[in-house]
Parts: structure tokens; sequence; C-alpha cells
């Protein structure tokens, strides 16, 4: 006769069994039980203090009245005034003086890496290393169109740079184009012939890169005896610019390479110290940069590249 008295250990079950597994009736652990009660209960207090519902055009706004934009601004307001002192401290020195402090040189760089990445790394890139064959320099070497040294940095940066090479499609042979070309190229590999140097001068090529070939920085002419290109390398690149020029209004196939100005009315000031005038400014006062944004900014990229 059989048993069919059930253990009174088994765990009684739904009925359901497939494959030999049942559905079993386990009750789940008290713990896990009483955290989902609980956070149904903390979802329901975050319902009523914090915005939660939104509403045709808003949302419920909770008891606290709490935004991400309000505690931003809370945030914000304490490191504003963290930088108070710094920054009333910058406004009344000079670059220079910036440069030679220790303690204010590493604030304004530190504070200056937001302000470089808002308003300067689409063109340069980040930490001043713009992408490959892109036309823009390249601010982490040592190499300057125009001067490394503080109060040049602070110039460019305020009037802008806008340097102009000759087109030369009408002017040369295609011979002597493709002599300079080779010049160029073995210039900067330290293999520069006699004839090429000739044909450098005769051409009226230093009267912009000066008689060495390592550029002017008044004029902010290329220094051709290194290996840092300012558009490319390339022998056809190079042919392509001594062809077509660089910001030539003449030539609808130029390069194009103009830097805007950041504070012109700071342009206008530093022109007229230069030449011990009063400054004379009409336009926009509203201006891309303040003063100590700029004196920051060059204080930033003077240490980019170790300056000059």
């Amino acid at each position: 006769m059989a048993d069919n008295k059930k253990n009174p250990n088994e765990v009684p079950d739904t009925g359901h069994e497939w494959d030999g597994i049942r559905e079993l009736e386990n009750p789940p652990p008290r713990w896990w039980t009483n955290a989902l009660y609980l956070s149904g209960l903390l979802v329901l207090v975050y319902f009523i203090l914090y915005p939660s519902l939104p509403l045709i055009n808003d949302s419920t706004k909770g008891l606290l009245g709490w935004t991400q934009i309000k505690e931003y601004k809370e945030d914000l307001a304490k490191v504003q005034d963290v930088r108070a002192p710094y920054e009333e401290k910058l406004a009344s020195m000079t670059a220079e003086e910036i440069l030679a402090d220790t303690e204010m040189r590493n604030y304004a760089v530190g504070s200056s890496k937001v302000l470089f990445g808002d308003n300067c790394a689409a063109c340069h890139g980040t930490g001043g290393v713009p992408a490959k064959n892109s036309g823009y320099p390249i601010l982490a070497d040592d190499d300057w169109l125009y001067g490394g040294d503080i109060n040049t940095i602070v110039t460019s940066l305020a009037a802008g740079r806008h340097g102009m090479m000759m087109a030369h499609e009408k002017t040369l042979k295609p011979e002597e184009v493709d002599g300079l070309v080779k010049f160029v190229e073995n210039l900067s590999n330290g293999k520069a012939t006699e004839a090429g140097w000739k044909l450098f001068n005769e051409k009226g090529c230093v009267g912009c890169h000066g008689a060495d070939a390592k550029g002017i920085h008044e004029l902010g002419s290329a220094n051709l005896t290194d290996k840092i290109w300012r558009f490319s390398g390339d022998p056809e690149e190079v042919r392509y610019t001594i062809l077509h020029g660089v910001n030539d209004p003449s030539d609808p196939l130029t390069r194009v390479a103009i830097m805007p100005a950041w504070n012109e009315k700071l342009a206008v000031k530093l022109e007229a110290e230069k030449w011990d005038e009063e400054p004379e400014y009409e336009g926009d006062e509203t201006q891309r940069l303040s003063v100590t944004e700029i004196k920051k900014l060059a204080v930033y990229v003077h240490q980019l590249g170790g300056g000059q």
C-alpha cells in the first residue's frame, strides 16, 4: 500500500511543474519585504519634498523648492567667494607681475583651464595642441610666430593676429616654385644649398622670413629652418602656400589664418602706450574677454609653451 503522506518539511508549491522543477510558495525574506515597503515610502517623501510631477508648462515645486540651477548658483557663489581676493589682486597686477609671483601664477594657470577650454581649445586644441594639419598654431611648443614673451602674448590675445603672405602664382615661374619648395624642404632638414639660398634671396623671401630664414616676429613670418609647420610640411602643401599665400585678398584660393581680437579696447590702450600716446577708442564696450581674463590666459599660454 502506497504511503501518500506528505513530508512536513516539504515547501508547498503552486502545482506548476516543468521538467521536475516546481514553482514554490516560499515567502520572501522579512528584510526584503520591509525594504520594499520602505522604498515606497521614500518615493512618497521625495514626491512631497522635491520637484517630481510634470505639469503642462512646469512641474510641481516640492516643499523644499530645490532646483539644480539653484544648487549650481549656490555652489558657484561659494567658489567666487574663495576666488574674490585673488581676482581683486590680479586686477591690479600686470601680466609680468603675475608671472613673477608664484602664488598668483599658479592661481592664474589653475583658473584659466576652463577659460581656455571655452574660448581657445576649439582652434588650438586641448592643452594647446590642435589637430594635425588643421592650420592652427601649436601653443605647447616654444616656436612663436610673433614672439612668446608675456606682453606679446597679451597683445596677441587682445588685438588678434592677421598676418599676410603674398601669393606668388603670378610672379614666380614654375621652375622657381619647384626650387623654393625644394629649398624649404632641405632647409628644415639642415641641408640647404647655396643655389637655394640664392633663389630665396633673389625672389624676395628674405624680406619677410629674414636673412637666416628664421622668421621675423614683427611680421609674424614663419621660421623655415625647423620642422614646425604652420600648415603642413608636405611638399605639395608648401607649394600651395607659396602659390596662393596666406590672407592675400587678391587670391581667392589663399589660405585663411586669422585670430580674432578678444579685447579691442585693451589693444588700443596697449598700442597707445607703445607710442607714449593717449588711447583713442571708438567701438562696442562689450569685449569678448575682460582685461583680467586676458592676463590670466596670457600666463596660461606662456607656461604651455615655455614662453620667452
